[in-house]
């Protein structure tokens, strides 16, 4: 079962999701941390750019002794809300096993080597499977529902992994803080982006309809849309 995705993030009103590049400074404040809190959601999920902010750790051995199947394999699966962060070739050397109390569960493809499964177990990291060499989306959260019993997920980019969700179909609601600031700059970090590969490829978004509206403080606008993605893709996930 596909978990509700929701995808939060905080922009200038260029679209723009750097805020220290923004101007003025501080415009989005600490509106993002309550919006995540109050969404409640089970779990949050960013990509490996943004996981990589969070690493604490060196560089994992580059072998091990052990082998290990490719299943998940869980430190903890009774948390209030878990970390996932989408690392498909094991890139992150994490040193520690939470952000901000959330248990990390980590989702990998299978061609990571051995070395990195021993390492992310001796530091307690959670894993998941989702594919051979490539990460399955769809199958990512249907494994996230399926052994962790996560319902609503929060998406929380950056725009490369919020863009894959929204081309696969995936996103079913946008919550955007829309802050009074500007970065201005071409090529900056962006809600929704995509490779050169992919610019190509067009979202199945059918609808977009405005849920609400509401004015925070420092100029800050909430704006939360529902979106309906074409039935032919949602009959795939």
């Amino acid at each position: 079962m596909k978990p509700h995705v929701i995808c939060l993030m905080a922009c200038s009103v260029d679209g723009r999701t750097l805020p220290s590049r923004w101007r003025p400074k501080g415009a989005a404040g600490d509106v993002f941390e309550r919006a995540h809190e109050e969404l409640a959601g089970d779990a949050w999920l960013i990509g490996r750019v943004t996981g990589q902010e969070f690493a604490k750790g060196k560089p994992y051995p580059a072998s091990a002794k052990e082998t290990f199947p490719r299943g998940p394999w869980f430190a903890r699966r009774d948390a209030r809300a878990y970390g996932v962060v989408l690392d498909a070739h094991g890139k992150i050397a994490w040193g520690r096993s939470d952000i901000g109390g959330d248990p990390i569960v980590v989702v990998l493809s299978e061609s990571v080597p051995d070395a990195h499964l021993a390492a992310l177990r001796g530091e307690g990291v959670s894993y998941v499977f989702a594919g051979k060499s490539q990460l399955d989306l769809s199958l990512t959260l249907d494994i996230l529902n399926r052994e962790l019993g996560v319902k609503r997920l929060l998406l929380e980019g950056g725009g490369g992994t919020n863009g894959a969700f929204l081309r696969a179909g995936l996103v079913d609601e946008l919550n955007l803080l829309l802050c009074p600031a500007v970065d201005g700059a071409k090529g900056a970090p962006s809600l929704f982006d995509s490779t050169e590969g992919e610019a190509d490829q067009r979202a199945p978004v059918s609808a977009m309809m405005l849920e609400s509206n509401q004015a925070l403080e420092g100029g800050v606008v909430l704006l939360r849309y529902r979106i309906e993605n074409a039935p032919s893709q949602a009959a795939g996930q």
